[in-house]
Order: structure tokens, then C-alpha cells, then sequence
């Protein structure tokens, strides 16, 4: 039996998405070569939950990836700390906002006039129309 102690967790879930999505362009090889693992294995390492991804590699891999460093930082903390203390670091330091939620952000300011609108159930709903939910 292998150990795979990651092998439930978001982060591990998530690169083998991008990593299948990137397929046609892009090589696992060199998506490893492009984070600076000398291993390029390490990949499929963490695709399948034997290894976790390092801090400090979440910007080179979310470039490689082609993905949203906050978001990937985000599963690399749940990930490395379990997901009760990534909780608790979000709650002190704050909800890490990716670019695309930016994009958002800046369409409500810009549609709102920088008004500050309260989020409403009327307005909420609306979101979750667009959503489909």
C-alpha cells in the first residue's frame, strides 16, 4: 500500500486538473522543469498525494500552471496546515482575493460608482442567477 497522505486534498485534486488541461501544450516534464523541481517527477508526486507542494514553489507553479497564485496559495496552506489552521489564518490575515475576483470587484465599483453597496438578498440572488444556482 502506498502512502499518499495528500491524496484527498484540494491542492492535489487541482494540479491534476491543470495539469490535464494544459496537456496539449505543455509536458508535466516541463511544467516541473518550469517550477525548478530537479525531480520531474515531483508532479506526479503531487498529483497523487505522496508529496505536498512547498510555500515557497506556489508562485513559480501557479506561473507554470498557468493558474492564479492567491488560489493556489490558498490549497498549498490548506494543504500544508490542515484545513482548521488555514481557516484560522484567513480569519486573522484575510480572504486572499484571486485576479479574477478583482475583475469583479472592479466591475462593482466601477457599475456601483464607488457607492461601497451593501451585498442585499436581491443582490445576492442576482449573483447566483448568473451562477446558476
Amino acid at each position: 500500500m502506498t502512502n499518499k497522505p495528500y491524496g484527498d486534498t484540494r491542492m492535489a485534486k487541482y494540479v491534476e486538473r491543470r495539469v490535464l488541461e494544459l496537456k496539449p501544450t505543455k509536458s508535466q516534464a516541463e511544467i516541473a522543469a518550469q517550477v525548478g523541481y530537479v525531480n520531474p517527477n515531483m508532479i506526479t508526486m503531487i498529483k497523487q498525494g505522496s508529496s505536498k507542494v512547498a510555500l515557497d514553489r506556489v508562485p513559480a507553479l501557479a506561473k507554470a500552471l498557468e493558474c492564479d497564485a492567491a488560489y493556489l496559495m490558498r490549497l498549498a496552506i490548506e494543504q500544508s496546515i490542515g484545513l482548521t489552521a488555514a481557516e484560522a489564518v484567513v480569519e486573522v490575515f484575510g480572504e486572499p482575493v484571486t485576479s479574477n475576483e478583482l475583475g469583479w470587484l472592479k466591475a462593482i465599483r466601477k457599475a456601483s460608482n464607488n457607492a461601497d453597496p451593501r451585498l442585499t438578498s436581491r443582490s445576492e440572488t442576482a449573483i447566483k442567477t448568473i451562477f446558476g444556482r
